[in-house]
C-alpha cells in the first residue's frame, strides 16, 4: 500500500472511487466539524455509501485487513478464547488463532493504549483486522444470543453464579433490586433497540416450558433471535418492566393487558402498542412498533407508478366521494391512508378520523378512538361527526351495513370519505357492498375508487444482480402482462450481503390496483353482480390487476419473482381435488 493512500481519508477514497457525490463529500466534512464524530460514522448516519464500503476504505486508511466475520465459521472455542466481558467492552471478535497470535476483528480501529490493555488481560499477542459494526454484531447475537451481556453482568452480580431461578421484581421496590432493575431495564432496551436496528415492525416474546422466544416481524416476516438460555428466569422480570413502561397493573398477571409506550431515539419518536396474554408458561407480549413520523410519507414514497401518483393525488383533492383501501392485515393500508389524509390535511378544510385504535397522531386532525363497549361505534361516531361540519372523514374499517351506509351518504353529501375493506382484490369492493345489502345507486352514486394493495420485500441495492433463472413459463407471463417481446424480460434477486444481513432483500415497497368507479362501470352494478364480469367490463377500460402491477416491479428489478409469487400466486383450482 502506497504512502499517499495512507494519508487519504475515508471519504476522499469514496468519492475517487464513486461511492460518493462532491456535495455529499462536502456534507460529510460539515457534519464531522459540527459533532465532532469520525468520517466513516458521519457517512453511515447520513446513508451516503454503505457500510461495508464505508469500513473498507476506513481499513484502507489504516493499512488493516477489512474481513467479513459472518462469512467465516468462527468455533465456540476461538469465540471463548476472550472473556465475553472484553468481547462487549471493546466491541470485538476473535476470529482466528495461529501459534500464539489471535486475531482479533474490531468495528472501530483501536487506540494504542487500548491494545496495551488487551494484551495485559489476555496474555497473548494479537493482529487487529477491521469489520462492520453490523457483521460483529450479528456473530455475537448468533453465538451468544440477545441479551448476553444482561446475564453475564446479573452472574457478575451475584458472585458469578447461574442464575437457577425465576427473578422477579419486588413489587414493594426495596432498594436491593436497583441493581436488578437496572439490568432488566438495560435488556429491554436492547430488545428496543434491535427491533429498530432490523427495522422490524412487530416484536414478540413468547415463554415456552424451559425457555423464552424472541422474534421480530421484518419485511413482514417473523424472525426467531436468539437469546441466552438463563433468559427464561428473567421473563417474569423483564414483563414487569414493559408494564411499568405502559402504566399496567404487575401484579394482575390472569388477565390480558393492552397498553402504550412511547420512546424516543435520536430525533426519532415512536409508539409501541403493548399486547400481553396470559398462557400456560407465562405471559406472552406483542409490541407493535408505530412510527411518528417517518410514517408520512409523500407519495412518491410509498412505490405508486406515476400514473398512480397523479391519481392518487387528484382522489385526495376531490370535494366529495368514497376511497376504498382494501388487502389483508399487514399490507400497508393504514400507511396509505395516512399519506391520503396528510396530502388532503390544509388550513381549510378540516380532517375527522374514527379509529380503533388510534395508530399515529396526524397533526391538524380532529381523532376519535372508536369504544364499542359504550356504543361510540364507527357508525354512531360517523353520524355525529357529520354535524361538526367536516370536510375529510376516515372510518377505520367498514365491517357492517350501518356504517356502509353512514359512509356512503356522507360521501353523497359533500365530504370526502376514506375507509377500508377487507377484500382480496379491488374490483371485489363492489360485490361485497352488494353483499352487504347497500343499493346498487349508493354504491354508484358515492363509490369513487377502490384501490387494493400488498407489502413485497425489496431486493437489497447493495447486492442486486440478474436472475438468469426465469422459468419459460413465468417470462411468456411477464412478456404478456407487459406488452413486450419474451426476450426483453429482465428479474433480479439478491445475492445477500452484510447490508442485508445475508437476506438478499431490504425494506419493502407497495404494490397498488386501482379501480376507478366510472359511468360504464357504475351501470353495471346490480344485484347479483359476478365479480368476474364485473373485473371483465374493468379491464377493457384499462384496469390492470395486482398480479401485473407487481410483475412491473419485478421487471424494474425492484423486487424478486419470489415475492411476485408469494403475494400473487394465482392458485389452479385442479390442484386442490383430491
Amino acid at each position: 500500500m502506497n504512502h499517499g493512500l495512507e494519508r487519504k481519508e475515508v471519504a476522499e477514497l469514496l468519492l475517487e472511487r464513486g461511492k460518493l457525490t462532491p456535495l455529499q463529500f462536502e456534507q460529510v466534512r460539515r457534519r464531522q466539524e459540527r459533532l465532532g464524530i469520525p468520517q466513516h460514522r458521519a457517512i453511515v448516519d447520513l446513508n451516503f455509501a454503505s457500510e461495508e464500503d464505508t469500513w473498507r476504505a476506513l481499513a484502507e486508511t489504516g493499512r488493516y485487513e477489512f474481513v467479513d466475520p459472518t462469512a467465516l465459521n468462527i468455533t465456540r472455542e476461538t469465540l471463548d478464547l476472550v472473556p465475553l466481558k472484553v468481547i462487549f467492552h471493546y466491541h470485538l471478535l476473535p476470529i482466528a488463532v495461529n501459534g500464539d497470535t489471535l486475531t482479533l476483528a474490531f468495528s472501530e480501529p483501536p487506540r494504542q493504549m487500548e491494545e496495551g490493555n488487551l494484551r495485559l488481560i489476555l496474555g497473548k499477542r494479537f493482529r487487529t483486522v477491521l469489520a462492520t459494526p453490523s457483521a460483529i454484531h450479528a456473530v455475537i447475537k448468533k453465538h451468544f444470543g440477545l441479551g448476553a451481556e444482561t446475564i453475564q453482568r446479573l452472574r457478575e452480580e451475584r458472585g458469578g453464579a447461574e442464575i437457577t431461578q425465576e427473578i422477579v421484581f419486588d413489587v414493594k421496590g426495596r432498594e436491593t433490586d436497583s441493581a436488578l432493575e437496572a439490568t432488566v431495564a438495560g435488556f429491554v432496551d436492547q430488545v428496543l433497540q434491535e427491533a429498530l436496528r432490523l427495522r422490524a415492525t412487530d416484536i414478540h416474546i413468547e415463554p415456552r416450558a424451559n425457555d423464552v422466544r424472541l422474534r421480530y416481524r421484518v419485511d413482514g416476516i417473523l424472525e426467531t433471535v436468539p437469546v441466552p438460555p438463563d433468559m427464561r428466569h428473567l421473563h417474569a422480570a423483564v414483563v414487569s418492566r414493559l408494564k411499568i413502561m405502559a402504566g399496567l397493573n404487575i401484579a394482575e398477571k390472569r388477565l390480558p393487558h393492552d397498553g402504550r409506550i412511547a420512546m424516543k431515539t435520536g430525533n426519532e419518536e415512536y409508539d409501541l402498542r403493548v399486547s400481553i396474554m396470559p398462557t400456560k408458561h407465562g405471559e406472552a407480549v406483542c409490541l407493535r412498533i408505530l412510527g411518528r413520523q417517518s410514517l408520512f410519507l409523500d407519495l412518491g414514497q410509498l412505490g405508486m407508478e406515476p400514473n398512480q401518483e397523479a391519481l392518487f393525488s387528484n382522489l385526495t383533492a376531490l370535494p366529495q366521494g368514497l376511497i376504498l383501501l382494501t388487502g389483508p392485515t399487514g399490507s400497508g393500508k393504514t400507511t396509505t391512508l395516512y399519506a391520503a389524509l396528510a396530502q388532503a390535511n390544509d388550513e381549510g378544510r378540516k380532517l375527522i378520523t374514527f379509529e380503533d385504535p388510534i395508530e399515529y397522531q396526524l397533526e391538524g386532525a380532529v381523532q376519535i378512538q372508536v369504544r364499542e363497549s359504550i356504543g361510540l361505534t364507527f357508525a354512531a361516531g360517523l353520524r355525529s361527526a357529520l354535524r361538526h361540519d367536516p370536510d375529510v372523514i376516515l372510518v377505520g374499517e367498514i365491517r357492517d351495513f350501518e356504517t356502509a351506509e353512514m359512509a356512503m351518504r356522507a360521501a353523497q353529501t359533500g365530504h370526502l370519505v376514506f375507509s377500508t375493506l377487507h377484500t382480496n382484490d379491488s374490483v371485489s369492493a363492489v360485490t361485497r357492498l352488494l353483499e352487504m345489502k347497500m343499493e346498487p345507486y349508493l354504491i354508484s352514486s358515492s363509490l369513487v375508487c377502490s384501490i387494493s394493495q400488498r407489502l413485497a420485500r425489496r431486493i437489497c441495492r447493495h447486492c442486486a444482480q440478474e436472475d438468469t433463472n426465469i422459468a419459460p413459463d413465468t417470462r411468456q407471463e411477464m412478456a404478456e402482462a407487459l406488452g413486450i417481446p419474451p426476450e426483453e424480460v429482465r428479474a433480479s434477486v439478491g445475492r445477500g450481503c452484510i447490508e442485508c444481513n445475508q437476506k438478499g432483500h431490504r425494506g419493502r415497497i407497495a404494490v397498488y390496483e386501482f379501480f376507478v368507479l366510472n359511468e360504464p362501470i357504475a351501470d353495471l352494478i346490480r344485484p347479483g353482480l359476478k365479480t368476474s364480469d364485473l373485473r371483465e367490463a374493468a379491464r377493457k377500460l384499462g384496469w390492470r390487476s395486482l398480479r401485473e402491477m407487481g410483475w412491473l416491479k419485478v421487471q424494474r428489478g425492484l423486487i424478486p419473482i419470489s415475492e411476485q409469487e408469494r403475494w400473487t400466486r394465482i392458485v389452479d383450482p385442479e390442484a386442490l381435488q383430491l
